[in-house]
């Protein structure tokens, strides 16, 4: 696959990552440093805006995957996505009986490679517009850019935005979003 990538897209795109200042240091995600040497689940735990994100991964299981060697890439929905989920959806999830479905939810948020946006915006300019995504819980995502923001849209046509990319982990990299992903059920 041929990789394309225009500067206007990629500054554009870049200019709203929200990066911490021009030096290349990591932003700051729901009030707490995120620190490039530590892993997923060392720097969730920190983010005032990833709580639900944090239970959720408990919950299913998986933290000793995210912090695992990787490398991954996470869409990280921040705790406003999550309660956007009709009434008691979250709470339903949480429950021993449906771990399954919890765990499929979240591991379509992870990607298994370090994509960062620059380079996903090329992938995505490379293939016309819109760029699949395959995830690890078997989900396939679509990348596209509406206005300069990464924007992702998910099995059931939800479409999250990009709200804080390229946040630098030891196993991989983060990408703060605006919604949940949702798997076709």
């Amino acid at each position: 696959m041929k990789r394309i990538l225009t500067t206007a897209a990629a500054l554009s795109v870049l200019a709203t990552a929200a990066f911490a200042d021009g030096h290349g240091k990591n932003p700051m995600v729901g009030g707490a440093e995120m620190f490039a040497e530590k892993n997923i689940v060392e720097n969730a735990v920190n983010s005032a805006d990833h709580t639900t994100l944090v239970a959720a991964v408990q919950a299913a299981g998986l933290v000793d995957t995210l912090q695992s060697d990787g490398p991954f890439t996470v869409f990280a929905p921040v705790n406003d996505a999550f309660a956007a989920l009709p009434a008691g959806t979250v709470e339903t999830l949480l429950m021993a009986e449906n771990i399954d479905q919890l765990t499929k939810i979240l591991t379509c948020h992870v990607v298994a490679a370090d994509v960062m946006s620059e380079a996903l915006v090329g992938l995505i300019e490379a293939d016309g517009g819109v760029y699949d995504i395959a995830t690890v819980g078997g989900c396939t995502l679509k990348a596209s850019l509406n206005e300069g923001m990464v924007k992702i849209e998910d099995e059931t046509g939800g479409i999250a935005t990009v709200t804080i990319a390229d946040v630098k982990q030891s196993n991989g990299v983060i990408h703060v979003i605006d919604k949940v992903l949702l798997p076709a059920m």
